[in-house]
């Protein structure tokens, strides 16, 4: 009938959501993904960290040289950005991360290690409360987690946290689920691709706010630095270099040699 779907339990971290919704989208599909995670968002009206930052991916082919592919979080600021702002001693946007007591947390390092006792937990897409639409990221992430657990009959939530009652390490046992939709069932996939190109143009070419440098459909951003990074490599800070060598170092993999090292024999 031109849609199939499956779904995985008793997985773990999967990588790049995208990436499987834009397998569809090179097979001239339409590729929808979905995953849940450990507990990391509160909900609205909430402090306790439950649902999973659960990225939503839609990935559409177009005519351009580019898939359309929209993949966030549920949450408005996930850990892997948090991590990041860590690393360079950045602090995050007041009302991204909320305490156990109902404040906002900024500083990047106290936030990582407050969500790993349960001390705070992330706001959904929306953010706190109902004045700024947080329900919606909420609901969001709620169907994410309900796609991923209910029907595999996979574990959910607290369940996700990686660790059993005495506090010991176990496998997550994640889930996921995928959707490929056969355009040609509906209508000529040219014709799907030109007007998924038209109104991706249209809105590129729509009044941008004064100062803005322009206005970008989503995975646009992304195929540009994937044309700059796949011949010029990917750039990073230099506290990431630290750490990247102080693992190599670690695991006695001296074999390797780095470009931030320069001269080093």
């Amino acid at each position: 009938y031109g849609l199939g779907m499956v779904v995985a339990r008793n997985s773990t971290h999967f990588g790049i959501a995208a990436y499987y919704s834009m397998m569809a989208c090179d097979a001239g599909m339409i590729g929808i993904t979905g995953t849940n995670a450990r507990p990391s968002i509160a909900p609205t009206f909430g402090v306790e960290n439950m649902l999973g930052t659960n990225p939503l991916v839609f990935g559409f082919p177009t005519d351009e040289p580019f898939p359309f592919v929209n993949d966030y979080a549920t949450s408005i600021i996930q850990r892997g950005k948090i991590e990041q702002y860590a690393r360079e001693g950045k602090e995050c946007t007041p009302g991204l991360v909320v305490n156990d007591r109902g404040g906002t947390m900024t500083n990047s390092a106290e936030i990582l290690e407050a969500l790993v006792h349960s001390r705070a937990a992330l706001t959904p897409i929306g953010g706190i409360g109902e004045e700024t639409g947080g329900y919606k990221g909420y609901g969001f992430a709620t169907v994410v987690e309900i796609m991923s657990a209910a029907l595999q009959q996979g574990v959910f939530m607290k369940q996700l946290l990686g660790l059993d009652e005495q506090g010991r390490k176990i496998p997550y046992r994640i889930g996921h689920f995928f959707i490929a939709i056969d355009i040609g069932f509906f209508t000529p996939l040219d014709a799907f691709k030109k007007t998924a190109g038209v109104i991706l143009r249209q809105l590129r070419a729509s009044k941008k706010t004064p100062g803005a440098e322009r206005i970008y459909t989503c995975g646009e951003k992304e195929h540009l630095a994937w044309l700059e990074r796949k011949d010029k490599g990917v750039p990073l800070n230099r506290e990431l270099q630290k750490q990247v060598t102080a693992m190599r170092d670690e695991l006695k993999l001296m074999q390797y040699r780095f470009p931030w090292e320069g001269g080093r024999g």
